[in-house]
């Protein structure tokens, strides 16, 4: 009688088991296709311009929400990311405004300079989940080392965004996309058209896939600045490798000519 019981048990445990499982598989997030990025591959390296449009779509579409409070303005006329000039990493710290204290030690606003951070759209995490029904829109600096498949994933959920499947409860306030654990994301679509950024001529059209690729070329670098430096060294210690094995060899064939083994 014990032994019925127990099964029971352990049947019924199972059965939730499986019924939890099959209902959070319903809700689980779609993974995203795999993209062409110039960057991949031992070779690979950033598009200048790309990155330059890139940050065009974060300053006039991603910024309005999110901070990079990690990268300042001079990195972006640094080797190995925009690479903007002088002049335009200095004009682009001027367009922003940053907190700083006055001589009465009271927070004012000023214009930034290029020691300066990407200040955060919002005075403090209160004030951003109050504009936002509650959602805290996370820091750009490294979202894309921060997420699972990162530059794949932060593509698919920007252009991802599309109407709820019949059947589904999309709680209010939030937004349909199967890109995100549990389908339900309070940040509306940013991209919601094609040509949404104007860009200067020579550039590809700006769809919100191209918009969408860029965004994410120029979150990646914000995350990996030093990505091209360290490859380059990584190509130049494995040829010293090379080059040092082979050495090895031809002196241990030297000094064991004479020796059977």
């Amino acid at each position: 009688m014990k032994l019925k019981a127990l099964l029971a048990v352990v049947l019924s445990l199972a059965t939730a088991g499986i019924a939890s499982a099959e209902g959070a598989s319903t809700t689980a997030a779609q993974h995203p296709e795999p993209q062409q990025w110039a960057w991949d591959g031992v070779f690979g390296k950033f598009d200048r311009q790309q990155l330059q449009r890139g940050y065009q779509v974060y300053k006039e579409v991603c910024a309005a929400c999110h901070g990079m409070h990690l990268v300042s303005f001079r990195n972006l006329s640094q080797p190995g990311g925009p690479e903007f000039t002088e002049a335009q990493m200095k004009a682009i710290a001027a367009s922003f405004k940053v907190p700083a204290l006055n001589e009465n030690g009271e927070v004012v606003e000023r214009t930034g300079i290029p020691a300066d951070r990407f200040p955060s759209p919002y005075p403090n995490e209160a004030a951003a989940r109050a504009a936002n029904n509650n959602a805290y829109p996370p820091d750009l600096s490294v979202i894309i080392k921060a997420r699972h498949d990162g530059a794949n994933y932060v593509h698919a959920l920007i252009t991802g965004y599309s109407d709820a499947p019949a059947g589904f409860q999309l709680l209010p306030g939030l937004n349909y996309n199967p890109y995100f654990e549990g389908h339900q994301i309070a940040m509306p679509a940013p991209l919601v058209s094609d040509g949404q950024v104007t860009w200067p001529e020579g550039n590809p059209p700006a769809t919100k896939d191209q918009m969408a690729k860029d965004v994410v070329a120029f979150l990646t670098w914000a995350a990996e600045p030093k990505l091209e430096e360290r490859k380059a060294m990584g190509v130049q210690v494995i040829i010293f490798l090379l080059v040092l094995s082979a050495l090895l060899y031809l002196a241990y064939k030297r000094l064991w000519r004479d020796v059977d083994h």
